[in-house]
């Protein structure tokens, strides 16, 4: 599945740049209601690039997605088992679901991500080896999967299991870290909407991951944003898959609970 870089260039301009398709597709994101302070990332972005997120044509996350629904249908490891052979077609069985994680491992007695649990599944049922961190391949089935909850809200677990841990990431989310001594919530509660190096500060919602960023020219994890944002004020990036970066995936779903579920959002 993984394919050059020029190669992928080539079709990413292909797809931007069909302007022939452009209203096909189309889905318009928009604010809960007026009475709600909380704003998806798109609200703050510029009119050309909330047509690109809006447009599937347009929008080129989605080749990681096509990528994902392949994935999904392929018979891979020692079971010979595909996603697809336990779960059916993801259209009708994982809508929603994405909506509803970090969620409670029993196994570990702990919150695991989508991601982690795709591996889990990877490893337990299709005696297949894990994906890697950040790579295509995890990146192409994690949107896929998120991408069938578009448009859903967002509903982190009630299941009080979770409850230490989402407190340990409101804390990591509030506390000073790296040499600039800044915390997540000084950026994006007190600061959002203003401006920083050129750039609107948002409010940090996880409303659009895999996020495809101009930035990187290709999808993203939230851990990947997150480890970004603590190299930004000069502090030791936790290790993907980190328990800590879990806590705040799982503070953060909290956070932005209700707001709807945009991936694959486009951003800067």
């Amino acid at each position: 599945m993984t394919r050059p870089r020029a190669a992928m260039r080539a079709r990413v301009v292909g797809l931007v740049f069909t302007v022939g398709l452009a209203g096909l597709g189309v889905v318009v994101w928009a604010a809960e209601s007026a009475s709600d302070p909380r704003r998806s990332g798109f609200d703050f972005m510029t009119p050309e690039l909330q047509a690109m997120q809006r447009d599937d044509a347009l929008n080129p996350g989605m080749l990681w997605i096509k990528d994902g629904e392949a994935l999904w249908n392929r018979n891979v490891g020692t079971a010979d088992r595909s996603c697809a052979s336990c779960h059916g077609a993801a259209t009708a069985t994982m809508r929603g679901v994405a909506a509803r994680y970090p969620a409670f491992d029993t196994a570990s007695g702990r919150p695991v991500t989508l991601s982690q649990r795709i591996n889990l599944c990877r490893v337990e049922r299709q005696r297949a080896p894990a994906f890697g961190f950040e790579s295509d391949e995890l990146l192409a089935l994690e949107g896929y999967l998120a991408h069938q909850s578009r448009g859903q809200p967002l509903a982190p677990p009630s299941d009080p299991r979770l409850e230490p841990f989402r407190a340990r990431g409101e804390r990591l989310f509030r506390q000073r870290i790296g040499q600039l001594d800044f915390s997540c919530a000084q950026c994006h509660d007190e600061q959002a909407g203003k401006r920083l190096a050129g750039s609107t500060i948002p409010q940090a919602h996880p409303t659009g991951y895999p996020i495809y960023r101009l930035e990187w020219q290709g999808l993203g994890s939230l851990q990947r944003r997150l480890r970004g944002c603590m190299s930004g004020v000069r502090a030791e990036p936790f290790a993907y898959g980190a328990p800590e970066l879990v806590e705040l995936e799982l503070y953060l779903a909290q956070r932005a609970a209700g707001l709807r579920i945009e991936a694959p959002a486009v951003r800067p």
